[in-house]
């Protein structure tokens, strides 16, 4: 997944962290400072993979199966073992983890450039995806650690600038390296960025560790986790040149089933286990997670296969390619201020019905180019639109995800979110690249139909597709001929670059479905808060028989303190929009319409 900006809830860690008494003053731009260049590692490398994937692909010469899993190989990893790392970090020290997190990384990120060939390149990308997982979760709770809560907002503030800078421009950096070095460079630029990391996290940032934290980590529950996904990406994967009753590749689409289930069994017996199911019993949780593996199921899937177009069909550089994603996080990283003042205003449900519905109309409009025309007129509307609708729906999903389980378990809440966004990505590209090459294959059969060719420049054709986008008629083929095969192959990418991204917004509709159908009522223009988490009282979640509100020890935006008198009144004015009741774990929810 081309990675333009943290995933959903990682502000939220950081937010949910209980009250410290911080580090000392003269420490805390050093932690900034470290977690930043940490958190920009992952952030660059996320973004600039993708734009380098054409110019992987031609020099390895790989198949788009090859491809998929250069970025799988570390969203597989990363997903699956980055709730194991926050809690690592936790146990045995977050200095500690940080920097083996930064040293793994690095390390793989050298195996990554020097690769000679893609299996190496692969392996090394699932290396990576494990310093990833210790890296990335730990570099925000060291920020919750150093930084008390009344300051912690400004530090959240200063980390989310910088990472939006590094995320905005690293396609366009890394574009630039594969223009005019190699595709090798990307990783190698890793390297000084960790030194200077490591160095200010050895002689500036103090150690922390919850002493409170004596649980096993969930090792046995990640690894499950990971061969249960990896399981499932294979046989996804491979079903691209492959028939799905081919027994490698239904072989493991079993074996993902029974390795889930083993997963699953795993986490509902063991005492601490990474992935608590009762979180799950709230139907606004469940709900938004939904959301949120429908949405960047869409959004991966989408950047995963455009640069595919813009480099190899639509002839941009790798440079260009780069920088035409800035619409998008610019518009993402200036308009996240807006779209929380949309969530206190109007509340989570309608913003999260909105959000994936405007998203879903972006990626629709990246069908609509064919070969050619001004990247003003083709993909620019595209990119804004999509922007706009991601820019809507970050802000309430956070927000839902935040508050619709106890405090106590923010933190892991947040956790789980932030998975299954990179989860997403994954499934993303597993399936939709094998859809894509099938409506390759098709498109171009019905095209040679009609084209005088030989049965051996037919078969050649053929064993192309499985390359999608970097498909090449055969050398023996001359002139005219040549030519129209050309066009032929490339009018077929751009029939299934086109029913991949209506794909993406029929998901993206579904995201809008599922918001609308399992979050909460619209709220009042005043939101209660609790301590910096914004807390909306239309979406209560309950645990057992308990329903509540929280309250704020501070006033809301706008609004002078709301008194426990008011409160009292509001809580008997129960609004005639909805109450549940479910039977058999007797569980009931109320929705009280504010004043």
């Amino acid at each position: 997944m081309i990675n333009l900006g943290p995933a959903p809830c990682d502000e939220a860690v950081v937010r949910a962290a209980t009250d410290v008494p911080g580090c000392a003053d003269q420490a805390k731009p050093w932690v900034l400072a470290a977690t930043i260049l940490g958190s920009s590692m992952a952030f660059i490398d996320g973004s600039v993979v993708n734009v380098a994937l054409p110019a992987i692909q031609s020099e390895l010469n790989v198949s788009v199966q090859g491809a998929q899993w250069v970025v799988n190989g570390y969203m597989l990893m990363l997903g699956a073992l980055i709730l194991v790392g926050g809690s690592a970090g936790d146990r045995f020290g977050r200095r500690r983890v940080f920097a083996s997190g930064i040293a793994v990384f690095t390390a793989a990120s050298i195996g990554c450039g020097l690769a000679p060939n893609a299996t190496v390149l692969i392996a090394a990308r699932v290396v990576q995806g494990v310093g990833g997982a210790l890296l990335v979760p730990v570099s925000l709770a060291i920020i919750s650690a150093a930084f008390p809560a009344p300051e912690r907002g400004k530090a959240i503030g200063t980390w989310a600038g910088f990472s939006a800078v590094a995320t905005a421009f690293g396609p366009v950096l890394g574009g630039w390296l594969v223009d005019t070095v190699s595709w090798r460079a990307i990783f190698f630029v890793n390297v000084p960025i960790a030194v200077i990391a490591l160095g200010i996290a050895f002689r500036h940032v103090p150690e922390s560790r919850n002493p409170s934290e004596h649980s096993p980590l969930d090792w046995p529950g990640g690894f499950l986790a990971a061969l249960g996904l990896g399981a499932l990406a294979y046989g996804l994967t491979a079903a691209s040149e492959r028939d799905w009753t081919h027994p490698s590749v239904s072989g493991a689409l079993i074996a993902s089933a029974i390795l889930m289930i083993a997963f699953v069994r795993r986490e509902a017996r063991a005492a601490s286990p990474m992935l608590p199911f009762g979180l799950f019993r709230s139907v606004t949780f469940s709900g938004a997670n939904i959301v949120t593996l429908l949405l960047y199921f869409a959004l991966s899937g989408a950047f995963f296969f455009l640069p595919f177009d813009l480099i190899e069909i639509q002839g941009y550089s790798a440079t260009l390619a780069g920088a035409a994603f800035l619409p998008f996080t610019l518009i993402m990283g200036g308009l996240s201020t807006w779209s929380g003042g949309l969530t206190d205003r109007y509340g989570a449900r309608l913003l999260l019905t909105a959000g994936p519905l405007v998203a879903a109309a972006g990626l629709a409009l990246f069908a609509v180019p064919s070969i050619g025309g001004s990247y003003w007129a083709t993909f620019f509307p595209g990119m804004v639109v999509l922007g706009l609708g991601m820019t809507i729906s970050v802000a309430p999903l956070t927000t839902t995800v935040m508050s619709s389980v106890e405090d106590r378990h923010a933190g892991t809440a947040s956790g789980i979110n932030n998975a299954v966004s990179r989860i997403a990505g994954m499934l993303a590209v597993a399936l939709l690249g094998t859809l894509a090459v099938g409506a390759f294959g098709s498109a171009l059969e019905t095209r040679l139909t009609g084209l005088p060719v030989t049965p051996e420049v037919r078969r050649a054709l053929k064993a192309e597709v499985a390359k999608l986008a970097e498909a090449q008629v055969p050398s023996e083929i001359r002139g005219e001929q040549r030519l129209v095969l050309k066009q032929a192959l490339n009018e077929s990418f751009v029939h299934s670059f086109r029913f991949v991204m209506l794909i993406s917004a029929a998901v993206a509709l579904l995201a809008a479905l599922c918001a609308g159908l399992t979050t909460g009522l619209p709220t009042p223009q005043r939101t209660l808060h609790s301590g910096n988490l914004p807390r909306n009282p239309s979406s209560i979640a309950d645990q057992g028989l308990a329903t509540k509100l929280r309250v704020s020890d501070r006033p809301a935006r706008g609004n002078s303190r709301i008194s426990a008198a008011k409160l009292t009144a509001r809580q008997t004015r129960v609004s005639h929009w909805r109450t549940r009741l479910v039977l058999g774990r007797t569980r009931i929810v109320i929705l009280f319409r504010g004043a």
